[in-house]
């Protein structure tokens, strides 16, 4: 099959075996996928892939076909499949390919040179994982699941009510999930913060965000106390990081209020650094990673199916595999808009 493989650290567009699906593996035509920061991360960071659990593997002599949110069509059933998915069925699945139905392990779609990746013509699912996309829900919008049920993870683990106002840092992929999940919520108002004008715009117009701010202009903690005295609100701001960058959850404890609770949805690769002390004697509460869960995922994709969520407006290009490797380079700088699909069956 044609895909875009990584191999000793370098991205090629070219041929490279066709997968073949294992027991209880269906094989897939890829007809849509997104790209990831997460796709970046693992290129950028194989020091901290290889984190010993198997799930993620960076073997820089074997290929490597990355992609983890994707539709496809089955084509072909390995041995032992229930035969719930009939050749032609569009599907979408968790990008985690169970090891002997999961009892002895999984390993991450597009982050293993065992579990190739949506990058590419074809690629693997287990039939376990995987759910039927019906008819007339587009692919491009099922492909987006996975992001999207990021921001559902963690604004269900925040527990927010109506009544708390939160902030959201960063208008990318993760940040317009977010506000999605907040919006479904009715939490209202939700404070959006971005540098970028198109970005905050998105927000605001095809997600519901109610109040934007540049956070070179003016910081988002002076917008939330504004609102907050002025709406009679007397609980803490909750926060959610969706940038990644180095040094923004320290910026955030240093700006935010008392009890204000953070959760760092952005994820980085590199390393950084926090005071204990500060976010101590503020009492704030912070939660690191861990999602989305299978509750979030499948809940997400249900919304899609049911019309209930409008991933689409985050896309702001459509592209071939000849394009994937510049596309990763831009969200190695942070350019272009929050999503890319591909489409690499043409």
């Amino acid at each position: 099959m044609r895909a875009v493989v990584l191999r000793d650290g370098q991205l090629t567009v070219r041929e490279t075996p066709d997968p073949v699906p294992g027991p209880g593996e269906l094989l897939l035509r890829t007809l849509s996928t997104a790209i990831c920061a997460s796709d970046v991360h693992f290129m950028d960071h194989p020091e901290v892939v290889n984190d010993g659990t198997g799930r993620f593997v960076y073997d820089p002599d074997r290929d490597i076909v990355l992609g983890h949110e994707f539709v496809g069509e089955v084509v072909a059933h390995g041995p032992g499949c229930a035969g719930t998915f009939p050749v032609g069925t569009r599907v979408t699945a968790m990008p985690i390919l169970l090891v002997n139905g999961g009892l002895t392990g999984t390993k991450v779609i597009g982050q293993h040179p065992e579990a190739p990746g949506s990058f590419g013509e074809l690629l693997l699912v287990s039939e376990a994982m995987a759910r039927a996309v019906p008819e007339g829900v587009s692919s491009d919008a099922a492909a987006l699941v996975d992001a999207f049920a990021v921001g559902e993870f963690y604004v269900r683990s925040s527990r927010i009510v109506p009544g708390e106002i939160p902030i959201v840092i960063g208008a990318g992929a993760i940040g317009l999930s977010t506000v999605a999940a907040l919006m479904a919520r009715g939490i209202d108002p939700v404070i959006v913060s971005d540098r970028k004008p198109e970005r905050l715009r998105l927000a605001a117009d095809a997600f519901g965000a109610h109040l934007l701010v540049n956070p070179d202009e003016r910081s988002p903690f002076d917008l939330w106390r504004q609102t907050a005295a002025a709406r009679a609100v007397t609980t803490p701001a909750v926060v959610f990081e969706c940038v990644g960058a180095p040094g923004i959850v320290q910026h955030i404890v240093d700006s935010c209020d008392m009890w204000t609770r953070v959760h760092a949805a952005g994820g980085w690769y590199t390393g950084d650094q926090l005071s204990c002390t500060t976010a101590t004697h503020k009492g704030v509460t912070i939660q690191f990673g861990g999602g989305p869960h299978p509750e979030d995922w499948y809940g997400t994709l249900d919304a899609i199916i049911a019309g209930r969520l409008d991933p689409l407006p985050s896309v702001g290009e459509v592209i071939g595999l000849d394009d994937v490797p510049a596309a990763l380079d831009r969200a190695r700088r942070s350019e272009g808009p929050p999503r890319i699909v591909i489409h690499p069956n043409g």
